[in-house]
């Protein structure tokens, strides 16, 4: 298998992704939708979660298809991007009927970056605005690192991002996966230099650096976001919030175990992972363009939790320096021009 032409979730037919960020705000947001509404469904595995209509996508529930994802910084304030979103769904007559009545579907989830030097003495919350933007900005060729709901990321070490990837099976199945990277744990080995995800990296898309050499990794963890956050609680200040997306069909139980597998890339490309002060959330998208036939669900869930481990790479990787910033970017630390 190789990347999509795009290495982008977008190399799936059909799915489009916008971004809008306000960089005083040093936040933004991020929307996944689709020329059709997509079949989805969640599962989280951090232990403070922010989240919007993810009660929906659970398998016994009775709402399949969804019109759109949102991913989105501002903590409990950014759950208001789903509305923005919604509001322009709205004005296309887009959503779920009922009788003359059109509700647009859009789950969301946020991560918490209120602590981060931006500018958050708003009057009105501008998370609406930025949801709009957003899915307004939506199409198949988007921006990574500080972008979007990536924008006031931050990760232990370095800044954090927005981060996408794909594969294309052999059979011409795609998988990709979308994700705003601001979790606890770090993304690279002890001396910043190396990803965690390396032994994942397809050609140099985070730099070829390749592996940590070094044995007896993970037992110390330390974390500038820590010290840059106090005297706040930093533990509480994270989340990888992620959506992975394929063409092969698959049913909302079968999008939530490919959501379920898809945490490994979490804890693939993040040390520690998972933590109770981390929101970490995958959603599970079916487009539903190809047939399962010969592609089996594991394979699928192998395949998605590999993309989402090189995604929070590239979005660490392909970081930008800002004002403000409390924390280095990778590129900062590490020139390979």
């Amino acid at each position: 298998m190789t990347p999509g032409p795009r290495n982008l979730i977008t190399d799936i037919p059909g799915l489009l992704v916008g971004n809008a960020q306000d960089d005083a705000l040093k936040s933004g947001a991020t929307v996944l939708t689709a020329t059709e509404p997509f079949t989805a469904s969640v599962h989280v595995m951090g232990g403070a979660p922010g989240t919007r209509e993810t009660d929906l996508l659970a398998p016994d529930k009775s709402v399949s298809r969804v019109d759109a994802i949102v991913l989105s910084g501002g903590s409990a304030f950014g759950l208001d991007a789903c509305s923005g979103v919604a509001d322009a769904l709205q004005a296309q007559h887009r959503g779920f009927e009922v009788g003359n009545a059109v509700v647009p579907i859009v789950p969301g989830a946020i991560l918490f970056d209120l602590l981060n030097g931006g500018d958050k003495a708003w009057a009105e919350n501008p998370y609406r605005v930025l949801g709009r933007r957003a899915f307004e900005d939506a199409a198949d060729q988007f921006d990574l690192g500080t972008v979007g709901a990536g924008t006031g990321a931050l990760a232990a070490m370095h800044k954090g991002g927005l981060g996408s990837a794909s594969f294309v099976l052999d059979n011409g199945v795609t998988v990709g996966a979308l994700v705003a990277a601001n979790p606890l744990g770090s993304v690279t080995t002890p001396g910043d230099r190396h990803f965690w995800a390396a032994p994942f990296e397809y050609g140099d898309e985070f730099g070829g650096l390749g592996p940590d050499a070094s044995t007896g990794l993970g037992r110390s963890v330390t974390s500038r976001k820590a010290k840059a956050m106090r005297p706040a609680e930093p533990d509480n200040a994270n989340t990888t919030i992620a959506i992975v997306a394929t063409d092969a069909a698959l049913s909302k139980p079968q999008c939530q175990r490919l959501a379920v597998a898809a945490h490994d890339g979490i804890a693939r490309a993040v040390v520690p992972a998972h933590t109770p002060g981390d929101g970490d959330l995958v959603f599970g998208v079916s487009t539903g363009s190809h047939q399962l036939a010969e592609v089996e669900l594991g394979l699928l869930g192998h395949v998605a939790s590999i993309c989402l481990a090189r995604a929070i790479a590239r979005a660490v990787y392909l970081a930008s320096p800002a004002p403000g910033d409390l924390l280095p970017c990778w590129s900062d630390l590490h020139d390979l021009s």
